[in-house]
């Protein structure tokens, strides 16, 4: 995905968008907690325990990313000049624990009952409860995709991809509860197991997401090329070199030396180097970029650590 292709949103729409997503979250999940403990009272399907968990631990997750949300909307300041965006990516570390605990949990449990099946009963509540969440699911799921899509924002990010796994979960589940009427109980444990290994891989991909946040990772190599193809549209621009960049939740920072002729008074490379900017902000709008400009001449003289 390119940088056009979201951050299209102010700061306050922004702000307004991540706020109702968190909030969306902690409703649904709710609501699906409360359909859940129903289901698994009159069913004791390990399958359905494991989703009850889950949800138990999409409320506390999207609490956390509730805090993080409002934390890293908070303007810079004083101790805090590049903002509080990492409060996003601290976020979704925290969220990766938790869903790998529920992820041990199950596979203990799962263990248990391949030893010692337990008849499941009342699969048809289960069914019903089931595909309720697959309803309410993708609706959320709608939302938080149209939200990422003009924010950006790692907290959502990390929130919606564990929604996407409870989709399969879910759908194992009815699976899992058809099959245990039809034969042998261990059905019902064996698909626990296989959910638990789907939710470990889907913490892991959000300890990745994180993890390149916290450690300033740069943008992704598409993303560096539309910034250099953007700087040197501008006519009077003979190149570009030491490029950084970086996330810190919603906020991209871009850092740049540019090239430009000898001969340039200080108003007229200013005024270059403000075209520029104003070319960048049009693709990745609200960024924050820092431009130093250079003369030709000195280019292949100075240090330069690009990386490339």
């Amino acid at each position: 995905m390119t940088a056009s292709n979201h951050l299209a949103t102010g700061p306050e729409e922004t702000a307004k968008l991540m706020r109702l997503a968190t909030y969306a979250s902690i409703s649904v999940a709710s609501i699906l907690i409360v359909a859940k403990l129903v289901a698994w009272g009159m069913s004791d399907s390990l399958s359905l325990l494991a989703t009850l968990i889950d949800s138990v631990l999409d409320v506390l997750a999207s609490l956390i990313n509730l805090v993080a949300v409002r934390h890293a909307l908070t303007p810079a300041d004083k101790e805090h000049r590049f903002g509080h965006g990492k409060a996003e990516a601290l976020a979704g570390l925290s969220q990766s624990m938790f869903i790998a605990g529920s992820a041990g949990f199950l596979l203990l449990e799962a263990g248990r009952r391949i030893i010692s099946p337990i008849p499941v009963e009342a699969t048809g509540i289960g069914m019903l409860v089931m595909v309720f969440s697959i309803f309410a699911t993708m609706l959320l799921l709608g939302l938080q995709n149209h939200v990422i899509r003009k924010t950006n924002s790692t907290a959502i990010k990390a929130d919606a991809l564990h929604y996407r796994t409870d989709l399969l979960v879910n759908g194992s589940v009815i699976l899992a509860l058809w099959l245990s009427t039809r034969g042998w109980a261990g059905f019902d444990a064996l698909f626990a197991i296989a959910i638990a290994g789907y939710i470990l891989y889907s913490a892991w991909e959000i300890i990745t997401v994180s993890y390149d946040h916290l450690m300033d990772r740069e943008l992704p190599d598409e993303q560096r090329t539309e910034i250099k193809q953007l700087v040197l549209q501008h006519k009077k621009v003979h190149g570009l070199h030491d490029l950084r960049s970086r996330h810190s939740g919603v906020m991209t920072f871009i850092q740049l030396h540019l090239e430009l002729d000898d001969d340039l008074s200080l108003l007229e490379a200013h005024k270059i180097s403000d075209e520029v900017e104003m070319n960048l902000l049009k693709v990745f709008p609200g960024s924050e970029i820092i431009i130093h400009i250079d003369p030709q001449s000195v280019v292949g003289h100075e240090p330069m650590t690009n990386f490339e």
